[in-house]
């Protein structure tokens, strides 16, 4: 009799199970379109759900903060929850607090009731964007195989993020502003279905399961007053007292949180090892400033669409197309050739000069601009860059991670991309400040706020020196490949050999064999 692949004693590895990483690969991307889309697919919406649940225009704010402060407040505990209850029970878990909270927001007859179900939205994307990314990890080996499954798991986010708009638009204006919430119904049941079906089920045997409560408390408060502080600057300006309260009092308990992770916790929700690994360090600084880049500007994009060339919601969203296009053939077809050809930093670096020239351009757009010159142009530039970017800066932050905190390093740079998003928002929108709305004014402020987002890429552009060499891991990956048998012996071998970096990891078919 066949067996299910949720049964022990199935392999996990996509070498073992080759047949299966086509499915796990969709529903960990079918997942992870999700949860991106859910970032930006309400804002085309947001007219319509204030003249429909009685919204002010204070309050309206809330419909999309109330899912970006749980999920980048949760999301180490969630990344954590990969690691001591299982991927797949994290995964499954997620997906039906994710599923069910759409439901309940589509169906919302009050605001109250839609802020709360876009908050448990939240909750359920913490639990599930580090288990997607932990599945891909840990069923694909390090190498080609897992360098492709995380370029289409990278695109398929972009996409997501890109294609927020154009679907919000359209849901919109042909259906309802409900169907914004509604679309993730049917893809969440179909994913958990093909989940429990075919990811294999993968056992904790020997690791106590205790959850860092004190660290999920302090870490989820610290990150939601931070991104509460943030998004209060953005409104009311740096000095306001609510700014100043939720910053301070963000970053104190972040200061508590490092303490008792390194101190105390018995299973920290981000282990100090983790940031002695030098990938991890490295390219979780460069993740930062990143998402401080490649978050906000769709958002600044969308206003000079709207806003300096008065181009109509579902304009808006077509317009987007080509950033779609360019950044998944680039991000799932050419970075992966790419990086079985240049060392990961080099690509980083060329990739973040690219995307800072197409943002200096995209900041000269003014209320005479054309659509070739002034949105398609820079968008081909600066989505070439950021598709070469992503996907080996991925790679770069989880990889040397060992097997049992594969969900604490996905968690880890989540966190970091959402959170330099938030940061990056609020600096920029400061940037961007003005007291007049002509198209002209909003052109140059807008301007600005691109200018600023191609001097963050060239720093991003210096950061991946950091980051350690390539070559060197690679080359123990094909002495440790080369031989099934004694794998474990040629790793440690290469690794006394080619002097790999401290703490680095090596996946050999779904082990974890020490380095150094």
């Amino acid at each position: 009799m066949r067996r299910s692949a949720d049964e022990p004693g199935v392999a996990t590895d996509a070498r073992s199970r080759p047949e299966l990483g086509g499915v796990v690969l969709a529903v960990a991307c079918a997942a992870q379109f999700m949860v991106v889309l859910d970032i930006s697919v309400v804002n085309v919406a947001l007219p319509s759900i204030q003249r429909a649940l009685g919204f002010d225009s204070t309050s309206q704010q809330w419909v999309v903060n109330a899912y970006a402060l749980t999920f980048a407040g949760l999301l180490p505990l969630g990344g954590r929850l990969a690691d001591l209850f299982g991927r797949k029970r994290s995964y499954l878990l997620g997906l039906a607090l994710f599923s069910g909270a759409s439901l309940a927001g589509g169906l919302a007859n009050s605001a109250g009731l839609l802020i709360a179900a876009r908050a448990v939205q939240g909750v359920g994307a913490a639990v599930l964007a580090p288990a997607t990314l932990t599945i891909l990890t840990t069923t694909f080996p390090e190498g080609t195989q897992r360098t492709r499954a995380l370029a289409m798991w990278t695109a398929v986010g972009i996409a997501g993020g890109t294609a927020g708009n154009l679907v919000g638009g359209v849901l919109t204006e042909y259906l309802s502003w409900r169907w914004t919430l509604l679309i993730n119904v049917p893809i969440g049941t179909v994913a958990i279905l093909l989940a429990a079906r075919f990811v294999a089920a993968d056992h904790t045997a020997g690791t106590r399961r205790r959850v860092d409560v004190p660290g999920a408390v302090l870490a989820t408060a610290g990150l939601a007053l931070l991104a509460y502080g943030i998004a209060q600057a953005g409104e009311q300006g740096w000095d306001a007292p609510s700014t100043l309260t939720g910053v301070l009092a963000g970053l104190a308990l972040l200061g508590v949180f490092a303490v008792v992770e390194s101190r105390f916790a018995a299973v920290p929700l981000i282990p100090s090892r983790l940031f002695r690994i030098r990938s991890v360090a490295a390219g979780n600084a460069a993740m930062l400033l990143a998402g401080a880049c490649l978050n906000p500007m769709w958002m600044f994009l969308t206003l000079s669409m709207q806003n300096v060339l008065h181009y109509s919601p579902i304009q808006t969203g077509l317009a987007f197309l080509p950033h779609t296009v360019v950044q998944m053939a680039v991000g799932a077809r050419v970075t992966p050739w790419l990086m079985r050809l240049l060392d990961g930093r080099v690509l980083i670096a060329a990739g973040a000069l690219i995307a800072a020239a197409g943002f200096w351009w995209q900041g000269d757009l003014n209320p005479h601009s054309g659509y070739l010159t002034g949105i398609l142009g820079p968008a081909i530039v600066f989505s070439i860059g950021s598709a070469l970017v992503n996907t080996p800066l991925t790679t770069a932050v989880t990889s040397g991670v060992a097997t049992e905190d594969a969900g604490a390093a996905s968690g880890l740079m989540n966190t970091t991309k959402q959170v330099g998003g938030a940061l990056g928002l609020a600096a920029l929108v400061t940037v961007a400040a003005t007291t007049t709305t002509t198209p002209e004014a909003l052109a140059a402020d807008y301007g600005r706020a691109f200018d600023v987002i191609a001097v963050l890429m060239v720093v991003v552009m210096a950061t991946a020196f950091l980051l350690p060499p390539q070559r060197d891991r690679q080359r123990a990956r094909r002495d440790a490949s080369g031989d099934g048998r004694g794998s474990g012996r040629a790793a440690r071998k290469a690794a006394r050999n080619e002097h790999l970096i401290p703490g680095n990891r090596l996946h050999v078919t779904g082990t974890t064999t020490d380095l150094e």
